[in-house]
């Protein structure tokens, strides 16, 4: 009883120094770490610092590279218009009656290699030119473009949390793919409605800057060209998936190898990181320099790479204690839970702390050790579990958030109104992802 007493402690101690004291999530959670071993009474001194390094170095060597990678890709995307280049494609595509919709989706989009944050400052000057233009409140597109970008954020890689929560449950990032994405589309599809039918009905005030005008930069590149650098990696680590299934439907022969070869998460994200390089009308030595775009993305990546390695470093921690063997023999709550664990799990962490990143990573090292007591260790469950969390980090986005204040901001909403348009607005997705999880999970698990 000791361990499951000391490991509320370890989650109070994490939360209360992130969100109180704005400690810097990976000491919270190295601290954390070297604590609960220290005091578990299961392990020696030296086993606790051979488990934290042994946990740190095996989830970043599983995610590092594509991590970097994947913020690579986001940053030439950003800063070369192929984000704005999308933003105008999709909107010639479901015309302009359809505004919040295109949003939705254009954040849907951008989101899967893009910080939501940046992906947000991207594209909400157009959202203010596109919703100006059809004369409907700038809050609806701001709500529809702010749920389309948090949605692939919290639910597909390559973002750092499905990334970092796959490499510490060892789960297959093409089955978390194929998984995330009906999940992550009836979010979408939340997302809409609320934006469309919830957010008119909420008082809000916006006057629109009329120098606000739509980039018509014609170095930009174009919207396959754009598309390019996302969707071939993730349908490279679909098809390898596919390619491993015990049926192999690809053979056993030389495609197969091959798929194999080029579906591995890291060589996958690295051919993406080549189109990504041909964004640029004219690429530079100082775009791909230390202090260039390259630099930033790689200064970007390492904060998020340290803190998924703390996060596995305290997974394998509770692992190396025995916990998992004392929750398998008292496991009645626990079981009846089911997939809902890891959702109750995540949406706590994210509504204390505010990062949904973290609450993600934090969850995963907090299940790692549950997966067999509670039947979910075949790699599908591994993979549902890992959206599973996705879907709790969504709920619910708030003052302790930067993402909170980047959209409220941007959309010069005061608290109360963000409370109203973007708290409620991200819980009622998290509560309809979390659903189609639990719909999913009655056929997986």
């Amino acid at each position: 009883m000791w361990l499951i007493i000391l490991l509320l402690l370890a989650i109070a101690f994490i939360i209360i120094t992130t969100a109180k004291f704005k400690w810097h999530p990976f000491l919270s959670l190295l601290i954390a770490a070297l604590a609960f071993g220290a005091f578990s009474g299961t392990m020696t001194l030296e086993e606790v610092v051979k488990s934290v390094n042994t946990g740190f170095g095996n989830t970043v060597g599983f995610i590092g590279i594509v991590i970097l990678a994947g913020s690579i890709i986001g940053t030439f995307l950003e800063k070369s218009g192929g984000a704005h280049s999308l933003a105008t494609g999709t909107l010639k595509l479901v015309g302009k009656k359809n505004v919040p919709l295109a949003l939705g989706i254009i954040g849907y989009v951008v989101s899967i290699p893009v910080f939501c944050d940046s992906g947000f400052i991207i594209i909400s000057p157009l959202a203010k030119a596109m919703t100006r233009e059809v004369k409907i409140s700038f809050a609806v597109g701001a709500i529809a473009l702010s749920l389309g970008l948090i949605i692939t954020h919290s639910i597909i890689p390559p973002t750092p949390g499905p990334i970092g929560a796959a490499g510490i449950l060892n789960a297959d990032l093409g089955l978390v793919i194929i998984l995330g994405i009906p999940v992550s589309l009836a979010g979408l599809i939340a997302a809409w409605l609320f934006a469309t039918r919830i957010v008119p009905k909420i008082k809000y005030e916006y006057n629109h800057d009329h120098t606000v005008s739509s980039v018509t930069n014609k170095d930009i590149p174009s919207v396959t060209k754009a598309l390019l650098p996302i969707f071939t990696p993730i349908l490279l680590i679909i098809l390898r998936s596919v390619a491993q299934l015990p049926s192999h439907p690809f053979g056993t022969g030389r495609f197969a190898a091959l798929t194999g070869f080029l579906g591995q998460p890291v060589v996958a994200l690295l051919l993406g990181v080549g189109l990504a390089l041909l964004l640029p009308k004219r690429l530079n030595k100082e775009m791909i320099s230390a202090t260039g775009w390259v630099g930033e993305a790689v200064l970007a990546a390492a904060t998020i790479i340290i803190i998924t390695g703390c996060g596995g470093a305290f997974g394998q921690v509770l692992q190396s204690s025995g916990i998992g063997d004392f929750i398998k023999e008292n496991l009645s709550g626990a079981k009846s839970l089911g997939i809902f664990l890891p959702i109750l799990i995540a949406a706590s962490f994210k509504t204390a702390q505010g990062s949904g990143t973290v609450a993600i990573i934090t969850g995963a090292s907090l299940m790692a050790p549950l997966l067999s007591p509670l039947g979910m260790d075949a790699p599908l469950a591994k993979a549902l579990v890992v959206v599973a969390l996705g879907a709790g980090s969504l709920m619910a986005s708030h003052v302790n958030d930067s993402y909170f204040w980047v959209v409220t901001q941007l959309s010069a909403m005061n608290v109360n109104q963000g409370y109203k348009l973007q708290t409620f607005g991200t819980f009622t997705t998290g509560v309809i992802c979390s659903v189609a999880v639990w719909i999913m999970s009655i056929f997986i698990l």
